[in-house]
């Protein structure tokens, strides 16, 4: 995975999730599928095989960049501006 120049201004530590499934999700009846934690608010929202899309549509909305898995037992990190694992 290489570092990208969005990964330096991240919150240390990250931030805390704001909640524990995609609200979004829950507000329109959805299942979400894989959820992602934004690393710059907390916000939790479900990938890209969803159909929603809620933690892109969070980014389009927000700019902001990364995200991470907030899969048990997975930690990898994504930017949507460099798109690469970072």
């Amino acid at each position: 995975m290489s570092e990208c120049p969005h990964v330096p201004d991240l919150p240390r530590p990250e931030p805390a999730p704001l909640d524990v499934t995609c609200p979004e999700c829950l507000a329109v009846g959805s299942h979400p599928v894989q959820l992602r934690l934004c690393l710059v608010c907390g916000h939790v929202g479900c990938c890209d095989s969803s159909p929603y899309r809620h933690a892109s549509g969070h980014f389009e909305t927000t700019g902001h960049a990364v995200m991470r898995s907030f899969e048990p037992g997975e930690s990898w990190r994504w930017c949507f501006v460099d798109l690469h694992l970072v």
